[in-house]
């Protein structure tokens, strides 16, 4: 479109068509008026390639602030007019924009179908703006339904092309996206800082919608983070934008999701009023939504004191949220839903009940904690694939030049590239760390457990020496957690890592294995041996005086349960249940304990 409308001779309409399109979002209501402005001189003049443009900004217009059904007919008018001028680009964007407003209508597939169908000519006809839609549009597609790898490969694409001198904007977009989807996998930390350089972006802008989709989003980080006070700021900060194309926008309202924060955080006046907004707002086309507005009237009965109308209520979303989920309904959403009953159901006094559904929500997590990681490792090698069709598509161009300004151009090019190359090497390596390390601990992770156990016990029966292993489990960890805050306990949990690092070999391997649990791995060493090795480090902790920011902790001990290949016949599935079973004895024996399976061997410190 840049270049149509740089020839001499430009019309006018078509000139106001794209700086609405340029506008729209940097400010959407001038770009709307733009757009309008456009269309009409258009229609008044003939000019056909103006009101392709003026429609499709009127198009993308509708789908922020209206609903899909609107912006529909305006695309397809669109597209005819870029067909009718032979405008492949102008066609293909609209044909996003169409595909767009299926996955806001909660046809996720049946819209990724189409998307993908544009994939491969658009990576080739589309300017760097326009693939920057394409490949966000993708990406929300497949976030819909599941896909977190192929999402974050297309929105980091996306994101690497929209430098915000260049992106109009769009770029704040995309830290919005990203930060979405690392909150759905649970990474809170970089999805706030993602949050923060969209807000900040935003300060450039006079975008209040899309600020109102950063503030939520930060809203969700803040309270799954168990910190939903410190988000009620930004809930006042929403609900002061207009509902209507000037603010926040009458699509997505969330009050469902404020309404969480709020009675996390004990504002029940707050929570009952957001309760009643998001009863009174369109119902929500999104299966997330639909669960948050369950969850948000539930705790509201919770916090009047009704648990059984509470309990009642949060049933209502178990036929999404069980295990036929309905499509498109995330895992941070079906987490949610089963913790928020195993609460409620341990406030009602119902413990079996609740422990069932907590162990259901323990499944969930660890299924959500291992698509984050897979994302984080995909995501780089699509990356990657993309970068190279881009390079190929560069050297092409450069072959049709003239040798002398190729050959200049091209030492240019190579110079970028091995830029590029040694970028995407250190993000890969930095993706891959990522991938077998917990980020609270920066010990290795359950799923780097998995993969040398096997190897480890090979090397083991090789040599014909032991491999012993620990189950460690922090006593009173949860007291900690409910008097200081999980601020506190990650704290603590990071201190214990560094701690666990420093006591043992090279040679072990240090996992955090769950919550406030930890495995060693200890190869040439009986279980005697890695007793006697636990119980000095069950002595330095308890003499070690932890600083937690401002809280100062003194006496920390733990339980542990080991076990050798010497007792557990040799095989891995017996080797860690024997471990695992010997720590709750030793728990009930008293805590602070090192209990050796099937020996009758205690060590305390």
């Amino acid at each position: 479109m840049r270049a149509l409308a740089d020839r001499p001779g430009t019309s006018r309409a078509l000139r106001l068509a794209r700086r609405s399109w340029r506008l729209q979002h940097v400010d959407p209501q001038q770009a709307i008026s733009l757009a309008q402005r456009a269309l009409d001189l258009s229609l008044a003049t003939g000019d056909v390639t103006a009101e392709a443009w003026a429609r499709l900004g009127r198009g993308f217009y509708l789908l922020y602030f209206t609903t899909p059904e609107e912006a529909e007919p305006e695309l397809i008018r669109a597209q005819r007019c870029f067909e009718a001028i032979g405008h492949r680009a102008g066609h293909i964007v609209a044909g996003v924009g169409r595909a767009r407003g299926l996955w806001r209508g909660g046809h996720f597939r049946e819209a990724l179908e189409r998307a993908h169908s544009l994939r491969e000519e658009g990576l080739h006809v589309l300017n760097v703006d326009q693939r920057g839609i394409l490949l966000n549009t993708l990406a929300g597609c497949y976030s819909a339904i599941g896909d977190s790898e192929q999402a974050f490969a297309h929105m980091y694409q996306a994101l690497r092309a929209a430098g915000p001198s260049r992106a109009h904007g769009f770029d704040a977009v995309l830290h919005c996206n990203i930060a979405h989807e690392l909150l759905q996998l649970g990474d809170y930390a970089q999805a706030l800082r993602h949050i923060d350089h969209g807000v900040a972006r935003c300060s450039a802008l006079n975008d209040q919608q899309l600020l109102s989709v950063l503030l939520i989003n930060r809203v969700i980080c803040l309270t799954e983070l168990g910190r939903p006070r410190e988000a009620l700021p930004d809930i006042e900060r929403v609900l002061a934008l207009p509902a209507d194309a000037s603010g926040r926008g009458t699509m997505g309202s969330h009050f469902e999701t404020l309404a969480i924060a709020a009675l996390r955080a004990d504002e029940e006046a707050l929570g009952a009023r957001l309760v009643e907004l998001a009863r009174h707002a369109p119902p929500p086309q999104h299966p997330d939504e639909r669960v948050e507005r369950i969850i948000a009237a539930a705790l509201l009965e919770r916090a009047h004191g009704r648990l059984q109308r509470a309990l009642a209520e949060i049933d209502r979303a178990l036929p999404l949220a069980g295990d036929d989920p309905a499509e498109g309904l995330s895992l941070r959403m079906r987490c949610m839903t089963f913790l928020t009953l195993a609460e409620m159901q341990e406030d009602a006094g119902q413990p079996a009940p609740a422990l069932a559904s907590l162990r259901t929500w323990q499944r969930l997590h660890l299924q959500r904690a291992d698509q984050a990681s897979r994302a984080r490792y995909q995501a780089a090698a699509l990356q990657t694939e993309m970068l190279r069709l881009q390079h190929k598509l560069d050297d092409n161009e450069a072959r049709r030049r003239s040798t002398e300004r190729a050959h200049a151009e091209l030492q240019i090019v190579n110079e970028r590239l091995s830029r590029k190359i040694a970028q995407v090497q250190a993000l890969q390596a930095a993706l891959e760390h990522q991938a077998t390390r917990d980020f609270l601990t920066n010990l290795f992770n359950r799923r780097h457990l998995d993969d040398v156990m096997p190897a480890m016990l090979a090397l083991a029966q090789r040599e014909q020496q032991p491999l012993s292993v620990v189950i460690i489990d922090l006593d009173h960890f949860k007291a900690i957690n409910d008097r200081h805050g999980h601020g506190t306990g990650d704290l603590l949990l990071t201190a214990f890592g560094k701690l666990l690092t420093e006591q043992f070999r090279k040679s072990d391997v240090a996992c955090r294995y769950g919550g406030e649990e930890f495995c060693l791995l200890m190869p040439r060493t009986d279980a005697q041996a890695a007793c006697r090795k636990v119980t000095a480090l069950l002595k330095v902790c308890r003499s070690t005086v932890f600083r937690l920011g401002d809280i100062t902790h003194r006496g920390l001990s733990f339980s542990a349960g080991v076990c050798d290949t010497l007792q557990a016949a040799q095989s891995l599935p017996a080797l860690m249940r024997a471990a695992d079973d010997a720590l709750p004895v030793a728990k009930q024996m008293g805590r602070g304990r090192i209990l050796q399976s099937s020996v009758a061997r205690i060590a305390s410190a």
